[in-house]
């Protein structure tokens, strides 16, 4: 046989708790009862209840606002408002309140015995606390995030450069292959012993200079172009970084 699960009743009307005692006692249940909300807050600081049961008008604090207290203390702990004043501003300010049912007057013993089982078959609720995190891990998550800073930065600063350095050699490299190029059909042209070869190599030769002149032309703007990309894209990652 399990645990028997304890149940609080708070009402300032003796005759409901009579009433949830021998409902409950036969079921497994042990039923302590209260007679005003502070009486029962005094219960609940000496022992723990599977589920509280109160009266939503009581002399002094009222079931409402036991309700909350109960809740801020224990929110674990399911609590079901009885209630022989149906309002709607009762029901919202229970609700609010985070109440798990309601009962309204007239009890009936199918009444208290439902309400109890649905109440223990609410999931506890487990609270967590967030522990901060340590020195250590806050140290491990900040120097990745410092050398991925630091390379950004790296990268921004020498993109213009780099741009620089294109701009400067690929022309250079434009007119290395204009001499290449002409070195080649010179040579050919000289070895050649065929008509239509020498005619290919005649033509390649006298269009090399426009290759290259095409080469020492674009490759300036490309240069610039790959210094606007490069510097662009180095600027987004650090702020996405940021």
């Amino acid at each position: 046989m399990g645990a028997l699960r304890k149940v609080l009743v708070v009402d300032d009307d003796a005759v409901v708790g009579k009433s949830f005692k021998r409902v409950l006692s036969d079921k497994g249940y042990i039923v302590t009862t209260a007679q005003n909300a502070h009486e029962a807050l005094k219960q609940i600081r000496e022992q723990e209840f599977d589920v509280v049961f109160t009266d939503i008008k009581m002399p002094g604090m009222d079931g409402v606002e036991l309700a909350e207290r109960v809740k801020a203390s224990r929110p674990w702990t399911p609590v079901v408002i009885i209630t022989g004043y149906g309002t709607t501003e009762n029901e919202v300010r229970a609700k609010a309140a985070g109440v798990s049912d309601f009962m309204r007057k007239p009890l009936s013993a199918e009444m208290i015995e439902e309400s109890a089982a649905h109440a223990m078959l609410q999931p506890a609720l487990t609270v967590v606390p967030t522990l901060p995190a340590s020195p250590v891990e806050h140290s491990q998550v900040a120097v990745p995030q410092e050398k991925s800073n630091f390379r950004n930065i790296a990268l921004f600063l020498a993109a213009p450069f780099i741009g620089l350095a294109y701009a400067i050699l690929l022309p250079l490299v434009g007119l290395a292959m204009l001499a290449w190029i002409g070195g080649k059909a010179l040579l050919q042209t000289q070895a050649a012993k065929k008509t239509p070869a020498y005619l290919r190599n005649v033509a390649l030769f006298a269009f090399a200079p426009f290759i290259g002149l095409a080469y020492a032309i674009m490759l300036p703007f490309v240069g610039t172009a790959m210094l606007v990309w490069v510097g662009a894209k180095a600027l987004m990652e650090t702020k996405q970084t940021a």
